[in-house]
């Protein structure tokens, strides 16, 4: 069935108040019971209930890294976790390679000069993946292993591309000195990163994506050889001394005081993964990813970026027949429907859909509904009318 659709009212409609849905990448949606529990009374964090707590989460989230290294909470984004990942096992003038193919890629080669590291960056175009076989080449000429880390983003937030972290971490095993540092922001819970199985170094994370909570938190794993590298390090540090934070772990604490109450958020998102199972997130991401890319290409609408590169955390949309900033304005206006924007030389030229976190087919179905009805308010001739909703449905579970 298909139905036509008036042309809305410029007045705002009241009755969407308290229903406002996050289809970012972050921050994502929030579960009931992890706002509930984010409004218990606070605790002690140098109690014994808290300590037990801390137990419990730390647990969990070496089952969601899926490794027995030591995985870090420290208060901060995922740009401090990644921060902390930089300073805690390198030091000045040391040689990183930094791949480049978007936003975030570009902040880690900022951050490592900031810190007086000599950076060479591997770049790709935003919405291309990068180029394996430059990291393999760089690494392989570099005989005197003057390289002491590749960091990498495997979900680059800005574009919608996933990178081939397997095999650029297979290029870095290789040489076989050199660290491996990743941005998992977005794809930590999202898509599968075997932390343990890769042998990866460090991987930071943070709160607000995949984990399902609000902002606040980030994550850093680090493995062994991290810690071996860590003994040497000279870059100055206090309130990110990873080593701080391994002590106060192995006695279920912290170093400084945390966000109690988002690490009670944060034991409870945690038992929810836990219920739903790796297998089930991952496919329920891969589904989720796969219904976007089919209705937007239902739509006729271009994507940024390819279908074998593509993110499980967001899809990039690149619109020439109507503006970007438009069909965003609309969306939250008359829906109540937040999407993102583009970053830097992206702004106004695309607009990002999230499908990261806390987000059901359900949702999906609500958002490419209400997206086909604001092309088509902003006067968008649709192609292929009556399929976008059933291409959407397609990959979905609904029966």
């Amino acid at each position: 069935m298909y139905w036509q659709i008036e042309q809305l009212s410029d007045a705002e409609d009241k009755s969407m108040e308290d229903k406002h849905m996050l289809m970012i990448p972050g921050p994502t949606p929030v579960p009931e019971k992890v706002l509930l529990a984010m409004a218990k009374h606070t605790i002690g964090h140098r109690s014994p209930e808290f300590s037990q707590i801390m137990e419990e989460v730390t647990e969990n989230l070496k089952w969601l890294h899926q490794t027995n290294n030591d995985v870090l909470i420290v208060t901060a984004s995922g740009t401090g976790a990644m921060e902390a990942g930089i300073i805690n096992f390198l030091s000045p003038g040391d040689r990183v390679l930094v791949g480049s193919n978007g936003k975030f890629g570009d902040r880690w080669a900022k951050i490592s000069k900031a810190y007086g590291l000599e950076v060479d960056t591997i770049a790709a175009e935003w919405g291309q993946p990068l180029d394996t076989e430059e990291f393999r080449t760089k690494l392989e000429a570099d005989t005197e292993k003057q390289i002491k880390a590749v960091i990498v983003t495997h979900s680059e937030t800005s574009t919608g591309v996933l990178n081939d972290l397997e095999t650029i971490n297979r290029h870095v095993k290789e040489h076989g000195e050199c660290l491996i540092i990743v941005d998992a922001v977005t794809s930590l819970g999202a898509v599968n990163v075997p932390i343990d199985e890769w042998g990866l170094d460090v991987v930071a994370s943070g709160s607000q994506k995949g984990y399902m909570i609000p902002p606040g938190l980030g994550f850093v794993s680090v493995s062994p050889k991290a810690w071996a590298a860590y003994e040497n390090c000279t870059m100055p540090r206090f309130y990110f001394d990873l080593g701080q934070y391994r002590k106060s772990a192995q006695k279920n604490t912290t170093p400084f005081t945390p966000p109690v109450n988002l690490i009670f958020a944060l034991q409870v998102a945690l038992q929810m993964m836990k219920e739903e199972g790796l297998e089930n997130i991952f496919a329920r991401h891969s589904r989720l990813t796969k219904a976007t890319r089919d209705a937007i290409k239902a739509l006729g609408l271009p994507l940024l970026a390819p279908d074998e590169c593509a993110s499980t955390a967001v899809t990039a949309v690149a619109p020439t027949n109507v503006e970007a900033e438009q069909i965003r304005k609309v969306m939250k206006k008359h829906f109540d429907i937040a999407l993102a924007g583009g970053q830097d030389h992206l702004k106004g030229k695309i607009f990002r859909i999230g499908h990261l976190g806390f987000v059901s087919d359900r949702d999906i179905l609500t958002t490419i509904s209400s997206l086909e009805i604001t092309l088509q308010q902003l006067g968008y001739q649709n192609p292929a009318p009556k399929k976008v909703v059933k291409a959407a449905s397609k990959p979905l579970i609904l029966t």
